[in-house]
């Protein structure tokens, strides 16, 4: 029998009516002769409103609190949809992360899955059950409840997936499939039908909110095809797979954008090896992310570094820099988190000399000025001022689309 893993976001069980929906789906695809893995995420706003309670209690909450208070959300979800799996006809289980034996490392609220043992969920399936999963939850080897962060449960689906060999992994979301731009800025854009893994890791990780970047790494290195489609029709959806061949590849696949940047520059750093070092494992050891870096030209044996991070981690990051400044013998610091990133991805850049140019002549052509520049082989981002992010969007998109916003 062939096992697929379906996943289901919290805009797709947000009320019980959905959850309804959600269940029909789920017992479609048991009723065409699958085994089926369901992993869902907490109700609608869910997990917010708990964040929200827990900041009106407590200034500064501890991580492993927090956790312990966000599992409940899915403990929720996995509770009722198995309920309405079960008046649908069809048997069902919820199990939590600690029953279906997700095992996580120590970092709360951004725990990484160490390793799943399957016997639960196998032992489940044999009994011709339907499986709900709790997403975004697991559990350490010291026996603490851990989460995975933002878009967890992407991950949580993606890593069972591979544990348990499924034959596909299907993320339902509200969107019917990965489009050239987000939809919501450039009405026009169009939905991919295809695109590979290493275009979509970069899609992810540059501020498309369909797919969470390290549930694309999980399917990339174990091979798990994915099908990312909506929840409320029956559209094909986008696949995502190994590249077919870069020759055939357009230039650029989808235009990101990311609002939640922020720019750190720490000002004349000793040019000396270690230096770099030091910061950036100071960041590291904070479980901060640290995404673009530029150095500057040296001049007087120093340098000026600048990076970026998530806007959410600019308290943290500050707090890191302004400790560390003395130490390596910088002047000083200062921070804008009015930034943003936009970003063009596509593996036919590779054998596309002129897309870099074609891209600084588009955001030129509007006025928007470029603050810093990353490239890949198969990216490049420019970090602009925040409101001047979705003109850029609309820029690129017409660039390479042939659509305006």
């Amino acid at each position: 029998m062939r096992t697929v893993v379906q996943k289901f976001g919290g805009s797709s069980i947000a009320d019980t009516e959905l959850i309804k929906n959600v269940a029909r789906r789920i017992v479609k695809t048991k009723d065409e002769g699958a085994g089926v893995v369901a992993v869902v995420s907490a109700m609608g706003d869910t997990t917010d409103e708990l964040l929200d309670m827990a900041r009106s209690v407590a200034a500064r909450p501890e991580r492993r609190e927090i956790d312990m208070l966000l599992t409940t959300g899915e403990q929720i979800s996995i509770a009722l949809l198995a309920m309405a799996i079960g008046e649908l006809g069809r048997p069902a289980v919820s199990l939590t992360g600690l029953q279906a034996g997700i095992v996580t490392d120590n970092a709360h609220t951004k725990a990484r899955i160490m390793k799943i043992d399957t016997q639960r969920v196998r032992r489940e399936l044999d009994q011709d059950k339907i499986v709900v999963v709790a997403g975004f939850q697991g559990i350490t080897e010291s026996g603490e409840i851990a989460t995975l962060g933002r878009g967890g449960s992407d991950t949580t689906a993606v890593a069972l997936a591979a544990a348990l060999k499924a034959d596909l992994c299907e993320i339902n979301t509200d969107v019917d499939g990965v489009f050239t731009a987000d939809p919501r800025v450039i009405p026009q854009a169009e939905k991919i039908s295809y695109i590979s893994y290493d275009e979509m890791l970069e899609l992810a990780s540059l501020g498309s909110l369909v797919l969470q970047p390290r549930a694309v790494e999980f399917a990339k290195n174990y091979k798990v095809p994915l099908l990312i489609r909506s929840s409320f029709n029956e559209c094909e959806g986008t696949l995502v797979g190994e590249v077919a061949s870069v020759e055939n590849c357009r230039p650029v696949s989808g235009v990101a954008h990311d609002l939640n940047v922020a720019k750190i520059a720490i000002f004349d750093v000793r040019d000396c090896p270690g230096v770099a070092g030091k910061i950036f494992h100071a960041l590291a050891d904070e479980k901060i992310n640290v995404d673009m870096i530029i150095q500057g030209w040296s001049r007087d044996d120093r340098n000026d570094i600048v990076f970026t991070v998530a806007r959410v981690d600019l308290e943290s990051a500050l707090r890191v820099v302004d400790g560390i400044v003395k130490d390596i013998g910088a002047s000083g610091f200062v921070y804008n988190d009015r930034v943003a990133k936009v970003s063009i991805v596509g593996a036919g850049m590779i054998t596309n000399p002129g897309v870099a140019a074609d891209m600084f002549r588009a955001l030129a052509k509007e006025g928007i000025n470029i603050e810093m520049i990353s490239t890949s082989e198969i990216k490049v981002s420019c970090v602009v001022e925040e409101e001047q992010a979705i003109k850029a969007v609309g820029a690129l998109h017409a660039e390479f689309f042939g659509h305006q916003a």
